[in-house]
């Protein structure tokens, strides 16, 4: 069931990063003045959920807003604080107007305390700067570039720790087990990668081509624009001894319409998408593969939420959930240290100090956020412990079956 609600977005797509940006003069003195302004806690707080509701990337914001009111709802019935949801639609396109708009939006509403989003990682590179100025430390279930969270050599660090947090593993960690899937599982000597010209896509893009290169598979590149539904002229580029077209793209209805129209051309390479195609209402291209979110789907919350939702466990939109309860236990945390009284900057150090056990985070791991740099990719804000993406193959009849 994928529900499309908004805050922001039909004014913010007639918006332009210009009139945002402005914008933000303006409002800049009201979310400062919230990220230090001591509130009550109250008998119901506020979280700003960040999720595309509208616009290409839909149908992965679905699950993300549905499993979001899943959270919200288990939480309710066990706590005396209970959580209230102000959704802001960023839309997950091209440019972000829409996501800077509920950045501000958001930053300026003083009832919200805490934020579960965004969904992509350009939507964070876009708006970090609002949230550290509001005292706010995005939880997103979906931003996965490794440069939000660990810099390097050529690219520093795209947000301030302390200011951005998130329950799913890095590019690093899923470039890392896609490179080896494609090339010890499925043993293929020559790759295709073909990024949609976004942080995230880009990202994983370079991640996935490195750990091949250094096993000694061959790796050509292309590019595709998500304006851009037309692929035929990319698919023609493809060399004819091309193994595996690998697509890390945020929009499922993108890598269905690539597939269909691979196969038009008679073009029968192996196609694998990233977390981003993760749709199985969506992308259902038999024989494909995809990498996808963690998820305990042994658990006793994961069977509840897809029987309330007719058998389909949207999986992508689990890390969100978990966001929601890191958001909530932050806020329950600081209200008791504030004795009854918090603030923004108080429940954004909260968060990172939150630990859930396997059963309550539902990922099939604990949650618990690193403080310093850790292995090769991972920083401040990252998941600790043995987080991991998995790898689905999609079946004739569309079903994604776990085989790594």
């Amino acid at each position: 069931m994928l529900k499309k609600v908004g805050l922001v977005a039909v004014l913010a797509a007639l918006i332009s990063v210009v009139v945002a940006t402005t914008a933000w003069g303006s409002a800049k003195p009201r979310a400062l003045a919230a990220a230090t302004a001591s509130v009550k806690c109250g008998k119901k707080v506020t979280i700003g959920v960040a999720y595309p509701a509208t616009g290409p990337a839909a149908s992965l914001g679905g699950p993300q807003w549905d499993w979001a009111n899943f959270a919200k709802k288990t939480w309710n019935k066990s706590h005396k604080m209970k959580l209230a949801f102000v959704p802001g639609d960023t839309q997950l396109a091209g440019n972000n107007p829409q996501a800077v708009q509920v950045s501000h939006a958001f930053a300026s509403n003083k009832k919200i305390l805490a934020v579960t989003g965004p969904a992509g990682s350009q939507e964070m590179e876009d708006t970090a700067s609002v949230w550290k100025g509001a005292g706010l430390g995005p939880v997103s279930g979906s931003e996965t570039r490794v440069a939000l969270t660990r810099g390097s050599a050529s690219t520093p660090r795209e947000t301030t720790p302390g200011y951005f947090f998130r329950t799913v593993p890095n590019d690093g960690q899923q470039g890392d087990n896609v490179a080896t899937f494609i090339h010890k599982k499925l043993k293929k000597t020559n790759v295709r990668i073909i990024d949609d010209e976004e942080a995230y896509s880009q990202g994983l893009s370079a991640q996935v081509k490195a750990d091949l290169q250094k096993v000694g598979v061959t790796v050509t590149q292309d590019h595709i624009s998500q304006q851009n539904p037309d692929y035929n002229s990319v698919i023609a580029g493809i060399p004819s001894n091309t193994q595996l077209v690998y697509i890390p793209w945020q929009v499922p209805a993108m890598a269905q319409q690539f597939f269909t129209q691979m196969r038009a051309n008679g073009k029968n390479q192996v196609i694998m998408g990233s977390d981003g195609t993760d749709d199985p209402a969506t992308f259902k291209g038999a024989g494909s593969y995809v990498s996808g979110f963690p998820a305990d789907t042994t658990s006793g919350g994961f069977a509840k939420f897809k029987k309330s939702h007719n058998g389909q466990p949207e999986m992508f939109g689990l890390p969100t959930y978990t966001s929601v309860i890191v958001n909530a236990t932050a806020i329950q945390a600081a209200c008791k240290a504030g004795h009854g009284k918090t603030t923004r900057n108080a429940i954004r150090k909260q968060v990172a100090k939150v630990k859930l056990s396997k059963k309550v985070s539902l990922l099939g791991f604990p949650v618990a956020f690193l403080k310093s740099n850790h292995g090769k990719f991972q920083g401040p804000g990252d998941l600790g412990g043995a987080s991991a993406f998995g790898i689905f193959k999609i079946t004739k009849s569309g079903a994604y079956q776990r085989v790594g």
